[in-house]
């Protein structure tokens, strides 16, 4: 197979790699340079270095919507194109250029999660499962026709960090065994079921803000599912404090949701809308993340003092 790879971030490097096995390479389609870091220097994106290794010079379009674009993937003759994560819609040109369509590693069990965040929002939302779907690419958000799919558990302590990783993993061995089995005509596309749509929207900041009137149990969930980005935080002593790591517990208290119920060297205890947050790893702003007890050690912690305020 003549295959095209679409992708942009580090977890679709696996799922590159497996392309490259599968069947020729013929080309790179990535998210362009961008500024990063303190002095804001461009940076190609993981995927466009990674095809640089193996003398693959990436083509880095800001859009796709553009007749020179799509002229020079039409020269590159490919068969199929896998897209994983490249951060664009593909127009509907775009699709019909291979010859057998555009497929997608989605990670979750489409039609459920459909949208940019599905492994961040599946932990956030407290599901137990999760999965990776190949599917048929059509002109809609995750909408098309599903070819493979397959799940797995999520860990109960696990982070959104930890499980894309090994949800790039899952879907480069979908692609392993799904691209020949399409290219052979063994896979019969079957379509989602609609009424079963969830979604797992683009996540922002302001979404890892924390609202203490939730139960400890959702705030818990938050702190894993929007672990390494954007993070959670509240506020203590007019300083901005990321919560990195914490369970929640069963214990019930009438205290006002938000509040430090006690602190000491198992965790802070902190009254939510239902049940308690114990604290364990924060990151104070400006500084590294530590453990509640090196925090501690340097940080007065008042019980009934009220976060967020």
């Amino acid at each position: 197979m003549r295959i095209l790879f679409m992708g942009s971030p580090e977890l679709a490097i696996p799922s590159l790699k497996a392309v490259r096995e599968i069947g020729q390479l013929v080309g790179v389609v990535t998210q362009p340079p961008r500024a990063s870091g303190r002095g804001r220097k461009l940076t190609p994106s993981p995927i466009s270095r990674e095809a640089e290794q193996w003398g693959i010079e990436a083509i880095t379009p800001e859009t796709l919507r553009t007749p020179d674009i799509e002229e020079n993937v039409r020269r590159l003759e490919p068969d199929i194109a896998v897209v994983v994560a490249y951060g664009k819609i593909l127009p509907p040109n775009m699709l019909t250029v291979p010859k057998l369509g555009c497929v997608n590693i989605h990670a979750s069990i489409l039609p459920e999660l459909r949208g940019a965040a599905p492994i961040q929002w599946a932990i956030a939302r407290g599901h137990n499962e999760t999965g990776v779907t190949l599917m048929q690419m059509d002109e809609g958000m995750d909408t098309g026709p599903i070819l493979l799919q397959r799940t797995t558990a999520i860990g109960a302590e696990e982070t959104a960090g930890e499980l894309g990783v090994r949800l790039a993993q899952i879907g480069a061995d979908l692609l392993r065994e799904g691209l020949p089995r399409l290219d052979r005509g063994e896979l019969r596309p079957f379509d989602q079921d609609n009424s079963q749509t969830t979604y797992a929207p683009l996540l922002t900041k302001t979404d890892g803000h924390i609202d203490w009137s939730f139960t400890a149990v959702e705030i818990a969930n938050r702190i894993r599912g929007f672990t390494p980005w954007p993070g959670t935080f509240t506020t203590m002593a007019g300083s901005r404090l990321l919560i990195t790591r914490a369970r929640a517990l069963g214990e019930e208290n009438q205290t006002p949701a938000g509040t430090i119920v006690s602190s000491g060297t198992e965790g802070i205890k902190i009254a939510c809308g239902s049940g308690i947050l114990n604290v364990l790893a924060v990151k104070p702003e400006g500084k590294r993340e530590m453990s509640i007890q090196e925090f501690l050690a340097g940080h007065k912690v008042q019980p009934g003092e009220i976060l967020g305020e």
